[in-house]
This record gives C-alpha cells, sequence and structure tokens, in this order.
C-alpha cells in the first residue's frame, strides 16, 4: 500500500491514539517559530491540523498542504479561517500549486518518507522570498538507525510505512546547496530527559 494510502487509513484513528512523535514536534514548532516573525506561510505535512490553527492566528495567510485527503479532511473539519487554504498535493512533483512567495516554510515529519531532500529545498528556494525561513522537523536518525519508523494499529494489523534514513549532514547539504543557511539546530527529548537519545531534531533554515 502507498504511503498516500496508509495516511488517508492512518487519519481515522490519528489524532485519537497516543503519539509521542507528534505531540512532541507541536512543542518544537512552537517554540522554534515563536520568535520568528512571518506573514505568509506555506505549510508542509499539516496532517490533520495540529499546527495549522497556531500558524493561521500568527499569519495574514496560509496554505496547508499534504499528500492524505483523509488527512486533509480532518484538518478542514477542525479549521474554518479564511486566511487559511487547504491543498492537496505529492511534493515529489514540482510546486505549481503554490502561486506566490512566501515568508515561512514548514515541513513536519514527512521528509522520512521521500528520498531526494535536494529537490525539497530546491522547490523550497523557488516559492520563498530571500530572508525568508524554513522550519524542518523529522525522527532524529538516531531513532532510525535503531530501526524507528511511522507506523499505526489497525484492525488488520500493523501498518509501516516506507521510510528512508537521512543523516544530519543530508539535511544541511541539501539546504546549503539550495541557497539555505543553517541558523538553528534543536534536539527534542521525551520528557526533557536528555540522558536517552533525542526523538526528533529541528531546524531553521534562511535562504540567503
Amino acid at each position: 500500500m502507498s504511503t498516500r494510502e496508509l495516511y488517508n487509513q492512518w487519519s481515522d484513528t490519528y489524532d485519537e491514539v497516543e503519539n509521542k512523535t507528534r505531540d512532541l514536534e507541536k512543542k518544537a514548532g512552537q517554540q522554534m517559530l515563536s520568535p520568528i516573525p512571518f506573514a505568509s506561510v506555506l505549510e508542509l505535512g499539516c496532517g490533520t491540523g495540529k499546527n495549522t490553527d497556531w500558524l493561521q492566528q500568527r499569519a495574514t495567510q496560509l496554505l496547508a498542504v499534504d499528500l492524505s485527503e483523509g488527512m486533509l479532511s480532518k484538518a478542514r473539519a477542525k479549521i474554518s479561517s479564511d486566511r487559511v487554504r487547504f491543498q492537496q498535493a505529492d511534493l515529489t512533483k514540482p510546486w505549481d500549486f503554490v502561486k506566490e512567495k512566501v515568508d515561512l516554510i514548514t515541513c513536519s515529519l514527512i521528509l522520512e518518507h521521500i528520498e531526494n531532500l535536494s529537490f525539497i529545498f530546491g522547490q523550497a528556494s523557488n516559492v520563498q522570498h530571500d530572508g525568508g525561513y524554513v522550519y524542518l522537523c523529522e525522527l532524529h536518525p538516531y531513532k532510525q538507525y535503531a530501526g524507528s519508523k511511522a507506523r499505526f494499529q489497525t484492525a488488520e494489523g500493523l501498518q509501516v510505512l516506507e521510510c528512508f534514513v537521512h543523516h544530519i549532514s543530508d539535511y544541511t547539504k541539501a539546504a546549503l546547496q539550495n541557497g539555505f543557511a543553517v541558523t538553528a539546530l534543536e534536539e527534542w527529548f521525551d520528557e526533557d530527559n536528555r540522558s536517552n537519545p533525542p526523538r526528533l531534531i529541528s531546524f531553521l533554515f534562511q535562504k540567503k
């Protein structure tokens, strides 16, 4: 089953089932983006809208994008605002759905499903204002090395999504090759317990 089909299936239970990765990413995003000024936002991997409401309260316009129609349906049911537009799209194809350049691009927990990071940063550069920011948060490579992948339980059994291992240098090299500078890098731990390996890694890049 494709990543798109699996996320459509996962959307039925995504908000109800405990998910430490999802919840920690929401915290990470708000902490990293609170000091950043922005008006126009492109939210990649909006899912069921866990970050969309917070972003739209600060933005004048927000384009929230996801591969899964099921996830988007959940997000639309939660959020009704003339500042928000939802869009189904495959980010591995040219981003012709973005009509105007934006101040901020957020990318949450989706790049583990995308092999070519340079393509993503290249498309981001095409649609972003100079000086604009990209916030990116993903499962930490340490977790990937240990075999962690996006997965969920169904009546038919455990569903595991296709994932690609990305090293920290893979993110930074792809960003630098496409005109972005690294302005921040943070690691995020369960219950802030730094004696254990981090769950997530997040970056803030700025377009030169």
